[in-house]
């Protein structure tokens, strides 16, 4: 507003305060002026700004040209192209360091070196004024390049040197010389002496600090150590900050990007379930797959107890001829577009388990027979832990790993089952892996450790196990001879009970989470058996006409499993349902060479993850009529007994 409108207001308020008139609701009390609207302010009313807007981050630059053309010579016209550069660099942060073959570098180094007309180098040393010798010197200067001229080669007929001259030099004062040298020469040997008695008082000067500087050598080299960590620290600090800034806005961007599927995930449940003949669909959602690791096979996979989000993935060969490298990672569900943590490894990943109580441990089993313990609080790509030759790893691939309670000291520890027929246990014990073999398998039976004469019969080798939820002791173990052996951790020397299950390797054998007596196996011979450990022969075989990777139990329902072929088949079953046949069976590959090779339920959301043997990890919402929960006889209790009568009943 202009001067004269300010005045007019401030009368208009004065004479308006003295005669008593209401100003209304455009009247500030505490400034004493008028709250006076623009003309061409747009009136909305009280519904429209309460209305809420939303916008959504995408990952396109608003602001990039959408009109770019390019002349294309074949159609000889210009052509609208759909190429734009959707880049924004927002953050930057230049380290300080330079290559020493660069050329900055070697500027750098020539600001502490000069060069003496007589053809010698000399350090020098850095003071309070050495920078300024240094500018002058400095060969990518200003002057330099206009001033500095080449050293002058010295005149071999009259030169002579201040070692053979006396302390009385007649050069080293004008007036004391009878008759001056040549000017340039004068100028030149004055600069040398000058140069010279610089260079010997700094000498003397070092000297007699000499004994100071030791003294206090061990002080400095403390407080330069403590600096460089508070800002090594510092700066950590600052990209750390910036580290998790970026990882909440690059989910925040991915789930926008890919906002259908987390409402899909959040809210939709298939309608057309009411009207199929309680058979259910699976949904697709997610699909995980890192750049990397894509020639790698998922070999395991795993959901974090604490964080139902995040999962590890095991990365490693079925292909025993093309063995290499392994990789772990993890993913959340959060953020589909790349791992949360990756851990490269020099051999394939076969197993791994994440703890229950310390979701941050993780057992890795690899091919070459060592078990690993990683750390995710610790920094580095190195296990925690790691079993060598000399601490008993085994010899042939670890084909499963399982924590299991702690010990009586406290220590964390492991099972594992590998090929060479071992059932071992590891304590975490300081900085070390501590062994103890429980079993050993063989054709004939259990096998302990006898005389070195004795005749050793066939090793059975060990392809899964699974220990009791409720029995700590009681465990079963899978071999390539597709026999299952239930063992007990008191007995080593022999089984409890041998159960001929399948005609080729059981791939997987696992305990129901909730009743005590059953439990499931399945083999590449096509059939995914249900038993009760207290009889010989199976309850329930399933032919799923194709080999079976893997099977697991759902952990919502004590009659609801479900297991992937490698004809890219997912097969969803219920027992209270149908006893006979799946209520499921979805292809969930794009490609018909695609296996699929494991499979795991969340422990909270009603969804799946699915492996396969091209790296990717799919995920999938099971439809209502897949996760109907049974319905619960009420029972009265009276003791803990009754807890097992119970869920049989569920069962």
């Amino acid at each position: 507003r202009s001067q004269p409108k300010h005045k007019s207001i401030l009368y208009i308020t004065l004479q308006d305060e003295e005669e008593g008139v209401d100003t209304g609701d455009g009247w500030d009390e505490w400034s004493g002026k008028a709250l006076i609207k623009p003309p061409d302010q747009l009136e909305l009313t009280e519904a429209e700004l309460k209305e809420e807007t939303t916008r959504i981050l995408t990952a396109n630059n608003p602001h990039a040209p959408q009109n770019i053309v390019r002349y294309s010579f074949k159609e000889r016209s210009y052509k609208p192209t759909s190429v734009v550069d959707q880049m924004a660099v927002h953050f930057v942060l230049e380290g300080s360091l330079l290559h020493q073959d660069s050329d900055e570098a070697r500027r750098l180094r020539c600001v502490t070196t000069t060069l003496s007309p007589v053809g010698i180098q000399q350090a020098t040393p850095i003071e309070d004024g050495g920078e300024e010798a240094g500018e002058e010197d400095r060969p990518d200067s200003v002057a330099s390049k206009t001033d500095r001229k080449e050293p002058k080669v010295s005149n071999q007929f009259n030169f002579s040197e201040r070692a053979s001259q006396t302390l009385n030099n007649p050069l080293r004062e004008r007036s004391c010389q009878t008759e001056p040298p040549p000017r340039s020469n004068f100028s030149d040997t004055a600069n040398q002496w000058e140069i010279y008695d610089a260079y010997v008082e700094e000498l003397q000067q070092q000297e007699k600090n000499k004994e100071k500087q030791k003294a206090a050598a061990s002080k400095n080299d403390n407080d330069k150590s403590k600096k460089k960590t508070v800002l090594m620290e510092t700066q950590n600090d600052d990209i750390s900050k910036v580290g998790k800034a970026s990882k909440i806005f690059e989910r925040m961007v991915n789930q926008n990007t890919f906002d259908d599927i987390a409402q899909d995930f959040k809210y939709f449940e298939d309608a057309s379930d009411e009207f199929r003949d309680q058979e259910g669909t699976l949904l697709p959602l997610w699909k995980f797959q890192y750049d990397k690791a894509k020639r790698l096979s998922v070999t395991a996979l795993c959901w974090n107890k604490k964080y139902q989000d995040l999962f590890a993935v095991g990365m490693g060969s079925y292909d025993f001829s093309k063995q290499g490298r392994g990789m772990l990672v993890y993913y959340s569900l959060k953020n589909s577009a790349f791992p949360e943590f990756i851990y490269p490894t020099d051999s394939g990943v076969l197993c791994l388990d994440i703890h229950e109580q310390h979701s941050y441990l993780v057992v890795v089993g690899f091919y070459d027979g060592c078990v690993a313990v990683y750390n995710l609080k610790e920094e580095g790509l190195e296990p925690l832990y790691k079993s060598t030759a000399k601490t008993g790893k085994h010899t042939d691939p670890v084909w499963q790993v399982r924590w299991q309670n702690d010990d009586m000291d406290n220590n964390h520890n492991f099972y594992s089952v590998s090929s060479d027929g071992r059932v071992v246990s590891w304590t975490l014990v300081k900085n070390e892996l501590v062994f103890t073999d429980i079993i050993r398998l063989s054709l004939d039976g259990a096998v302990s450790d006898g005389p070195e004469g004795a005749e050793q019969p066939g090793i059975a080798c060990g392809t899964s196990f699974d220990f009791h939820k409720q029995i700590d002791y009681l465990f079963l173990v899978g071999t390539e001879e597709g026999k299952i052996h239930k063992c007990s951790k008191t007995y080593s020397s022999q089984f409890l009970e041998t159960y001929d299950a399948h005609s080729m390797a059981v791939d997987a054998v696992k305990w129901n989470h909730f009743h005590p007596k059953v439990f499931i196996s399945c083999s590449s011979d096509w059939t995914v058996k249900i038993w009760d450990h207290a009889i010989n022969t199976p309850m329930f075989t399933f032919d799923l006409n194709a080999a079976v990777g893997d099977v697991a139990w759902s952990p919502y329902s004590s009659t609801v499993f479900a297991a992937v072929t490698t004809d890219g088949t997912v097969h969803v079953f219920d027992l209270n349902i149908n006893k006979y046949e799946a209520i499921c069976q979805q292809p969930v590959v794009a490609k018909k060479k695609t296996k699929l090779t494991h499979i795991e339920f969340n422990p909270i959301y009603p969804i799946l993850i699915v492996g396969d043997d091209r790296g990717y990890v799919s995920s999938f919402k099971l439809s209502p009529n897949l996760r109907k929960k049974p319905k619960v006889r009420i029972i009265e209790l009276h003791n803990g007994e009754n807890n097992l009568e119970e869920k049989k009943v569920k069962f």
